[in-house]
């Protein structure tokens, strides 16, 4: 489980490719390596990842190929930038919102637009899921919890980045384009869908 609060930015330092399977590396510094052991969890772009191997600062880690083709790991390359968290503890300030990091699926930048300090993203996602993501509501982007902006049932919503959490993570370099993992806020998830099937239930449309 994780809180949603990115710890930063990190180098892709060797990436390995197999038959559907990915292994790779990411340069820690000491601060995120504290304590860390083979088996633990830790955030690589919104998905959790269990780490392999601990050689220095270099954290291992492999992606099978459910991964790969649900998230954007399988176009990882070395040189690439990725945001880590490390699994929440017992005790930790909850700064975002529960996140699993089990992602959906990708969404696309359809657009970007930056004025002064501030950097707005409209992400488009399959319609079928913007019954769970509401104005205000939370959502996991590349792992960073997040506040819903403006949204259309037809299939996007806006994102308002502040200059922490561009500094943070890599949102604020996407292009059109680009894309992004998604998860979805487990709690609207459950209610939504609670809420649709005491409705058919009773034979009462949504």
């Amino acid at each position: 489980m994780y809180t949603g609060i990115t710890r930063g930015t990190f180098a892709v330092v060797a990436v390995e490719r197999r038959p559907d399977l990915l292994r790779y590396e990411v340069a820690l510094p000491p601060a995120l390596r504290e304590g860390l052991e083979t088996g633990a969890s830790v955030s690589i772009d919104g998905v959790c990842q269990t780490v392999t191997h601990i050689d220095g600062d270099r954290v291992g880690f492999d992606a099978i190929a459910e991964t790969l083709q649900r998230t954007t790991l399988g176009a990882l390359q070395e040189g690439d930038l990725v945001a880590v968290e490390r699994s929440a503890r017992v005790g930790d300030e909850v700064g975002g919102h529960d996140v699993a990091g089990h992602v959906i699926g990708t969404g696309e930048i359809l657009e970007r637009r930056r004025e002064g300090d501030v950097c707005d993203l409209r992400i488009g996602i399959p319609q079928a899921w913007m019954r769970y993501v509401s104005t205000k509501g939370f959502i996991a982007v590349d792992g960073s919890s997040l506040t819903v902006g403006e949204r259309d049932t037809g299939g996007w919503f806006w994102l308002h980045l502040i200059p922490e959490t561009l500094r943070l993570t890599n949102l604020g370099r996407k292009q059109q384009g680009d894309r992004v993992n998604i998860e979805l806020d487990a709690r609207t998830v459950t209610i939504v869908d609670t809420v649709e099937r005491v409705l058919a239930e009773r034979g009462i449309e949504s």
